[in-house]
């Protein structure tokens, strides 16, 4: 079940009812194992530059070594990071990367995009289902929630409501929305938010301009919806979050385009290493490529890149909280046809063997990887799984025709801020992971010196336990949609369990 439109992917907005989700990315059903068998890239010509990642062993000898050489081969550099070794750079030479690999101390090069800068756009995403002002004016909720919060089914799924009697987590934590941006006016996001720790990642570089991490207007909701879902304030207004008392930051890595390049993505992972950053969360793949094969000589300097950079955060002391994808993909196949790549240009068909090319950051070493549910527990008909791929699960919504939510809530899909003081449902597995996001920050708020390391232990530990869901026929036409491999406590759907925010805050 594969939804078919393209888009920068962890996004799904499903109208009730409607028996597809609609992926906000672009669908991975590829499968290239082989650098002959990936579109060919568009090389970049006297006046069209291209965007490339140099990477070279951290530290400055070596970089500023390779600098001059950059200059040599007619790049110009945006920026450099070298406390992990990876050099921004733009050029209009067709072989910069090629003249680039040869020079001594080079240890991976290659063009971040297919399409000349600026970006090509692309067809519009699917648009939120936004509640209308009379809508949030009649919400009524009992004593002590706020008002939209009966519509929430996805707090009391993970145990959130019950938690937020215990802890509604420390102001000390921040969790960090690596995104499209976030309106930090929003009423439920303003009390909790973190300018510190907020910036515009868009070009590779830091722009701290006030504001810079907001949404344009005609730009995606995606981000504000996802920081709501962590850390709405509760605050007798709109929504809860489910850490409703941690901070919560935008980095915006998403042109106006909806393009999540590397050099953006790197530039996001190093800011919250060196801003304080507890938790981050990746709700998007990297583009263009759904999947990054190491046998191809640029994608595999994108793999180098972003993996550098989400170690080095890590190291810094956040835990990496990522989305598992919306295309019912097995990501533990032997074989994935993707038929996205590349999505700035022209995709075409390849065909990919998942352990070997890497959906990043989502596969990256280290990094929390997180399936959706619906409202009836189980797993979302959209969600990428895979046994030893998927590490937890959580909320994200699915059709209210497949999983429809106990009253009072009405919409199987996930409530949500969105820009201008508005609410709104979404679902994709972009809305799982800012719950495993929370959940991650309510932890670090029980136990404010756990390592990543420990917090990522404990969120597996504190997880409830679910079998798999077998047979899986979400849409009830007979015929088996996804098969689940593995044991109770840990399998393809579920892997260790459903977050747990009660025993995060308990435990």
């Amino acid at each position: 079940m594969t939804a078919p439109h393209a888009r920068y992917r962890r996004a799904v907005a499903i109208p009730a009812g409607m028996a597809m989700a609609t992926a906000l990315a672009f669908l991975p059903n590829t499968t290239a194992t082989a650098a002959d068998e990936a579109p060919a890239a568009v090389s970049a010509d006297a006046t069209t530059p291209l965007s490339y990642v140099v990477n070279v062993k951290s530290g400055h000898g070596t970089s500023a070594y390779v600098k001059k050489a950059v200059g040599k081969a007619g790049g110009t550099i945006v920026t450099s990071y070298d406390q992990i070794g990876v050099i921004v750079v733009h050029s209009s030479n067709p072989d910069f990367a090629k003249t680039v690999r040869k020079v001594r101390g080079v240890q991976s090069a290659g063009a971040t995009r297919t399409k000349p800068l600026p970006a090509a756009t692309t067809g519009d995403l699917g648009t939120p289902k936004a509640l209308s002002a009379a809508e949030v004016a009649e919400a009524e909720a009992p004593a002590g929630q706020d008002p939209l919060q009966p519509q929430q089914w996805d707090l009391p799924a993970i145990k959130a409501d019950k938690a937020h009697e215990k802890s509604l987590g420390s102001k000390k934590v921040t969790v960090a929305v690596i995104d499209t941006g976030v309106d930090d006016t929003h009423p439920d996001i303003a009390p909790n938010f973190d300018r510190k720790a907020s910036v515009n990642c868009v070009s590779g570089k830091p722009d701290t301009a006030d504001g810079a991490w907001r949404p344009g207007a005609s730009e995606s909701p995606h981000g504000t919806h996802v920081a709501g879902e962590i850390a709405a304030a509760k605050n007798g207004v709109g929504m809860t979050g489910v850490a409703p008392g941690v901070k919560v930051s935008g980095i915006k890595v998403s042109n106006p385009d909806g393009f999540f390049y590397t050099e953006a993505v790197v530039c996001g992972f190093v800011w919250a290493a060196e801003h304080g950053v507890d938790v981050t969360n990746n709700s998007y793949y990297t583009d263009p490529w759904y999947f990054n094969c190491g046998d191809d000589p640029d994608q595999k300097a994108l793999l180098d890149a972003v993996g550098r950079a989400s170690r080095y955060a890590e190291k810094k002391g956040a835990v990496n909280v990522a989305a598992a994808g919306n295309e019912n993909y097995d990501l533990s196949a032997d074989e994935i046809t993707d038929p996205s790549s590349p999505n700035d240009t022209t995709p075409g068909d390849r065909t990919v063997d998942p352990s070997e090319c890497l959906d990043i950051p989502t596969q990256l070493p280290g990094v929390v990887t997180v399936a959706s549910t619906g409202a009836k527990g189980i797993k979302s008909s959209f969600s990428n799984y895979g046994l030893g791929v998927a590490d937890i699960a959580a909320p994200g919504g699915d059709s209210t025709a497949y999983q429809k939510p106990e009253a009072p809530a009405t919409s199987g899909l996930i409530l949500g801020t969105l820009p201008g003081g508005k609410w709104g449902y979404m679902a994709g597995t972009s809305m799982a992971s800012p719950h495993v996001a929370g959940v991650a920050a309510l932890i670090k708020s029980t136990h404010p010196y756990a390592s990543p390391a420990l917090v990522k232990a404990l969120l597996y530990a504190e997880a409830d336990a679910t079998p798999c869901t077998d047979p899986y026929d979400i849409d009830a036409d007979g015929k088996i949609d996804a098969v689940c491999e593995g044991s109770k406590n840990r399998n393809g759907f579920y892997g260790w369990g459903i977050a747990d925010a009660l025993d995060a805050v308990t435990k």
